[in-house]
């Protein structure tokens, strides 16, 4: 065979081969493909490009850098949940003559509406506790003071239910006359005169303090 007839079979086969490759190629005129489909190598195991061959047909197993990489949804950062409210308390004191006539536990009038005010005002709140303490001067027996300090803040709780207050929402506790709110040598006298009397009244009250969140 002549050096001219084998140059001329050998175009023609590699023509075949290119002509079969194409046809079974997967749907990609960017490389060369065998007819197995898979992409044609040199022996430096480089895919071949054919001249049509642009970046945008770049496949991964030749050119992975080109490809496309498909977008990532961003994570969402899961929602925050808002912090808890805190408490709010509001503290009077409420003298225990604006309550109750001297050395009584029944409400007057001028103390039930002071106490209508302060129910109007806890409906705004979503009340955890209210706490109504009752406090005495030192006159008399430490006994008897206890006691009427716990009869008047107890009245106050009972009028509060009355009024639509949760029953188990108040606590109602006495302190006598422990926690006075005169100093010791600014009343002075043991009898109870009228000047005593009223030097002592700041230390007949009733402290209530509405605890809740709005």
């Amino acid at each position: 065979m002549t050096k001219k007839n084998s140059q001329i079979m050998l175009f023609a086969a590699l023509g075949l081969f290119a002509s079969t490759a194409f046809a079974q190629a997967p749907d990609n005129d960017g490389y060369m493909f065998d007819t197995r489909g898979v992409v044609a190598r040199s022996g430096h195991d480089l895919c071949w490009r054919t001249t049509r061959w642009t970046p945008a047909m770049a496949i991964e197993e030749c050119d992975p850098d080109l490809v496309k990489k498909p977008e990532v949804a961003a994570a969402v950062p899961a929602p925050v949940p808002a912090p808890a409210p805190k408490p709010v308390a509001e503290k009077i004191t409420l003298a225990a003559d604006a309550l109750f006539d001297f050395d009584k536990a029944v409400l007057r009038p001028e103390g039930k509406a002071k106490l209508d005010d302060l129910a109007a005002k806890s409906q705004q709140l979503n009340v955890e506790v209210i706490l109504a303490v009752g406090h005495a001067d030192r006159l008399g027996r430490a006994a008897y003071n206890q006691s009427l300090s716990e009869r008047r803040a107890e009245a106050v709780k009972q009028y509060l239910v009355g009024k639509g207050v949760d029953a188990n929402r108040i606590d109602a506790a006495g302190k006598g006359s422990t926690q006075p709110v005169t100093k010791a040598d600014e009343c002075k006298g043991t009898k109870r005169t009228k000047a005593l009397i009223d030097c002592l009244q700041p230390d007949r009250r009733v402290s209530i303090e509405v605890i809740g969140t709005k």
